[in-house]
């Protein structure tokens, strides 16, 4: 999926997230602490595509990013990765 903000160098799509101006706590809750008021922030926000996508690109171990936690950014990652051994076996075997 292509964003209008795409360019992985360029970070100005962070001025268009939902979360601009609130408390960068409510993303980074403690462990076993609810996430549901800062998903609640990302949810309907224009930019959440891109904040996952940041996310995933670089790695981040902790927080809510694109209305994810980061158990579920595992899942996205490890989904992506067999996606990527399957293509590579496809492309070897055609």
């Amino acid at each position: 999926m292509r964003s209008i903000f795409d360019d992985t160098e360029d970070l100005t799509w962070q001025e268009y997230a939902n979360c601009l101006g609130v408390d960068p706590d409510l993303f980074f809750p403690e462990r076993g602490a609810s996430t549901r008021e800062a998903k609640e922030v990302c949810r309907g926000c224009v930019v959440r595509d891109d904040c996952l996508e940041y996310a995933l690109t670089n790695g981040e171990k902790f927080g809510i990013w694109g209305g994810m936690s980061e158990r579920e950014r595992r899942r996205i990652r490890r989904q992506r990765a067999i996606a990527r051994e399957a293509a590579a076996v496809t492309v070897h075997t055609a």
